[in-house]
C-alpha cells in the first residue's frame, strides 16, 4: 500500500497536478491539507473518475483537509475530538478513517502566526488536543499513522538555517514539545530517506528562489504505530512535484508499506 501526504495549498488550483500525480503514482490514499474549498467545490467527481473516494472536511477559502482513497474509507471521522476553537470557530484541521485496514489521520496544525499571537496559544492546544485523540486511536495492533502539516519543524536539522528562524514560530521549544509528547504515546517519525539533498525538506516558501537553493523545512511528517512503521519499506519526498509552474509550496511525502 502508498500512503502519501500532501498540503496542496488549493485543491483548485492544483488539481491536474493532482490527479496526474495520482496516475502516475499509484497512491492508494492520500491525505491532503489546505483545501481552500467548500465541500461542494471539492473536486470528488473528478477523483471518482479515477477510482478515489474522498471523504472531506472544508468550510471555505482557508484550512481544509480531506481523506482521498482507492481502498475504502470506514469509520470516517470529521474534526479533531475534544479540540480547541479559535475566535468561536473550530476550524476544519482534521479528518480520519480506515482505509484498507490502516487508520489514517489527515491534519493541518494551527501555524501559530507569532509567538506572542493568541493563535500560537491556540496552536499549542490544538496539538494537546490531538495527542489525547490520537492516544486512543493509535492503540492496539492496527496500523495507524497521523499524516499531514504540522506546521513544526522537529530539530535544527529540519530548518536550512536555525539561526534565521530564532524567536519565530515552528521551531520554538514549546512545539516541538508538543510533537515529542505526540511521539511519546508510542508513534515514530517516519523519517523520508532522501533521494539528492542531505536534508529531505518538504515546504519551500515561494520568495526568494528558497526552493531552487534547497532553502526549506521539514513540517510535513508521517507518525505511525509500531505495526504501521514496521510494514513501512521505503519513504521519501517528491521533491519534482515541487517544480515547475504551478506547483504548490510544499512536496508530498510518500510512504510505503508491506501489510
Amino acid at each position: 500500500m502508498r500512503i502519501a501526504t500532501w498540503n496542496v495549498n488549493s485543491i483548485t488550483a492544483r488539481l491536474p497536478r493532482l490527479l496526474a500525480w495520482l496516475e502516475s503514482t499509484g497512491t492508494d490514499v492520500l491525505c491532503v491539507q489546505e483545501t481552500k474549498s467548500t465541500l461542494e467545490q471539492f473536486p470528488a467527481d473528478a477523483l471518482r473518475e479515477l477510482g478515489y473516494e474522498s471523504a472531506v472536511n472544508a468550510t471555505g477559502r482557508w484550512n481544509g483537509v480531506a481523506l482521498i482513497s482507492r481502498v475504502g474509507l470506514d469509520d470516517t471521522v470529521k474534526g479533531l475530538p475534544g479540540g480547541p476553537e479559535y475566535e468561536g470557530v473550530e476550524e476544519p484541521r482534521a479528518i480520519s478513517a480506515t482505509c484498507g485496514g490502516v487508520r489514517v489521520w489527515s491534519v493541518y496544525v494551527p501555524n501559530g502566526r507569532e509567538v506572542a499571537h493568541d493563535h500560537y496559544a491556540y496552536k499549542l492546544r490544538w496539538l494537546e488536543a490531538l495527542r489525547a485523540a490520537v492516544a486512543e486511536d493509535s492503540a492496539g495492533d492496527r496500523p495507524f499513522a497521523v499524516l499531514g502539516d504540522f506546521n513544526v519543524a522537529p530539530t535544527d536539522q529540519d530548518v536550512w538555517d536555525p539561526a534565521l528562524f530564532e524567536g519565530a514560530t515552528h521551531v520554538t521549544p514549546d512545539e516541538r514539545a508538543a510533537l515529542a509528547a505526540l511521539r511519546d504515546g508510542g508513534l515514530t517519525d517516519v523519517m523520508p530517506r532522501p533521494l539528492k539533498y542531505d536534508q529531505p525538506y518538504t515546504f519551500w516558501d515561494y520568495r526568494e528562489l528558497r526552493f531552487p537553493k534547497n532553502r526549506g523545512m521539514r513540517i510535513d511528517l508521517v507518525y505511525g504505530n509500531g505495526p504501521f512503521t514496521a510494514a513501512v519499506k521505503d519513504s521519501y519526498v517528491d521533491r519534482e512535484e515541487r517544480k515547475g509552474k504551478g506547483a504548490s509550496d510544499h512536496a508530498p511525502v510518500v510512504v510505503d508499506l508491506d501489510l
